[in-house]
């Protein structure tokens, strides 16, 4: 961190603490929208009967363009002011989830989801920017950080828990209608509790760059989520190369211009790169595995989806605990350390996986689901402390926003590579029974959810003889993509133990810091 942001700041009062609740609960809500349909969306295929396309344009495009748009809506939040953006994008989704709510139409649910999406997009940043403003004190706002980071965890792992009891007590409409009365929240408290700053040097917004940014951010991010089709490897490539085609000129138009939408030289920050690089291997493990484990409980387990929710609620409890107790310890302990101690601490759950199998499987599942979820936080808590503690507080919407977006990359990255492992696994491992007709087998051998939907379909005996092999080669393909997991999670391990050693424990007096190279610590103060 810069010693300019190092340094102990006025300590946060009531208001503050205040104001960080009413920080949290819209960032948990929004998090939680990326899950809530996975077990709501049969139903709502069954009111709207969209098609297939439409179906995976509905589940996708919420998190797409939240992950597009999250920097360059962090750096308008710098501009024109936190809480006000904070409190237009909390308007905006309150009023889009009441229009989803409300459609009949797959075409219009997608344009809504994806209002939803860029409404999201506004309130992530604006909420970190703000808890760095508030938290002057290095310890207090390791500890709002905490907070906020344990929030949004609580929130994807809550997801299916919240659908499911939503679902079965009203409708899956109810899935939107839950966003209004937290948003209403935040619109009349933010002008209460939260302070009002904006960059008081910030020039005009270069819309060009904020071009540039969504054509390099949403095309990658897309090609990365094609990569796990084993039918659009041409088409994943071409938006990759086209995503860092335009990244090329982005990065080129930051360096020439005198007030850059993104300063890139903070890459040359070790603190910075180191964190966000971190960050990645982090996400990605995780979120290629929680993929998996949840089909593992609904397609293997045979469990209901409030069964499901159930079984990862423990885990999401544990989490929230370990969000308050990381930044505690980071007062006396190095962050980079204790940070690479947590991805330790993964790897052991993931190896736990390696040794699930089909039958009964389940308690060694959710034990090992157990060890490794909370043991993310460290690196979700105290990377964003440092990615945006080691810019000016002015800048702290724009880092915010590029945090995420190194999040979001990450589960995208980790859905694609372990996602990708775990369905070949479970092509090359399955057995059907002969004589299946040709398209049933074609369906069963593509996919477990296929597997599941054929068995249903046939006799209790010959469908047991369908599904028997297929939760079997899907158990393997889980193995496998625990292991994947494993080693991505090890490699963050060694990245926050090296790169980030040299970061001291949080309120060390700014003398005590070791320097960054000359060049990055001009670049990031």
């Amino acid at each position: 961190m810069t010693s300019a942001n190092a340094s102990a700041g006025p300590r946060a009062g009531r208001r503050e603490w205040l104001g960080l609740g009413l920080l949290v609960l819209p960032s948990m809500l929004l998090f939680m929208m990326l899950t809530i349909l996975f077990l709501a969306i049969p139903h709502l295929a069954a009111d709207l009967a969209p098609s297939s396309t439409q179906l995976l344009w509905i589940l996708d495009i919420y998190g797409f363009l939240m992950a597009g748009f999250l920097v360059a809506m962090g750096t308008l939040a710098d501009r024109i002011g936190r809480r006000r953006l904070l409190t237009i994008g909390a308007a905006v989704f309150g009023v889009a989830s009441v229009f989803a709510a409300l459609t009949d139409d797959p075409s219009m649910m997608i344009f809504w989801r994806a209002v939803l999406g860029v409404a999201a997009a506004t309130v992530v940043p604006a909420t970190l920017g703000l808890i760095f403003t508030m938290f002057l004190d290095p310890k207090q706002r390791g500890v709002a950080i905490g907070a906020w980071a344990g929030g949004i965890s609580a929130g994807v792992a809550l997801g299916p828990l919240v659908g499911g009891l939503l679902v079965e007590a009203f409708s899956w409409r109810a899935s939107f209608l839950v966003a209004v009365p937290v948003m209403a929240v935040v619109v009349i408290g933010a002008p209460l509790l939260l302070p009002r700053q904006r960059d008081p040097n910030a020039g005009r917004l270069d819309l060009l760059s904020v071009l540039l940014l969504l054509a390099t951010v949403l095309p990658f991010i897309y090609g990365v989520k094609a990569l796990a089709k084993d039918d659009s490897l041409g088409i994943a490539l071409a938006t990759i190369a086209a995503g860092v085609a335009f990244g090329a000129a982005f990065v080129v138009r930051q360096l020439r211009s005198a007030t850059p939408l993104l300063d890139v030289r903070l890459f040359a920050n070790r603190t910075v790169s180191g964190a966000l690089g971190v960050f990645i291997l982090a996400a990605a493990a995780l979120g290629g595995m929680y993929l998996l484990i949840t089909q593992y409980l609904q397609l293997v387990a045979d469990l209901s989806p409030l069964e499901t929710g159930f079984a990862i609620l423990p885990a999401a409890v544990l989490l929230v605990i370990v969000s308050m107790i990381s930044p505690i310890l980071a007062r006396r302990v190095r962050p980079g350390y204790i940070i690479a101690t947590g991805l330790t601490v993964q790897v052991i759950g993931y190896l736990m996986l390696t040794r699930v199998d089909s039958a009964t499987g389940l308690p060694l599942l959710i034990a090992g689901f157990i060890v490794l979820y909370p043991a993310v936080n460290p690196a979700m808590a105290l990377t964003t402390d440092l990615v945006v503690g080691s810019v000016p507080p002015e800048k702290a919407g724009a880092a915010s926003g590029l945090s995420t977006t190194a999040n979001d990359l990450g589960i995208s990255l980790g859905i694609a590579l372990i996602g990708s492992i775990g369905v070949a696994s479970y092509r090359g491992a399955v057995t059907l029974p002969s004589g299946l007709p040709a398209d049933l087998a074609t369906t069963a051998t593509d996919s477990i959810d296929g597997a599941v939907a054929v068995a249903a379909a046939l006799p209790a005996e010959l469908g047991a003889a369908v599904l028997e092999p297929a939760r079997a080669a899907f158990t393997s393909g889980l193995n496998l993509g625990a292991v994947v997991a494993a080693v991505v999670a090890a490699a963050g391990a060694v990245l926050a133990a090296v790169r980030l050693r040299h970061v001291p424990p949080t309120g060390s007096a700014a003398s005590e810091r070791e320097p960054e190279p000359a060049p990055a610590e001009v670049d990031a103060a």
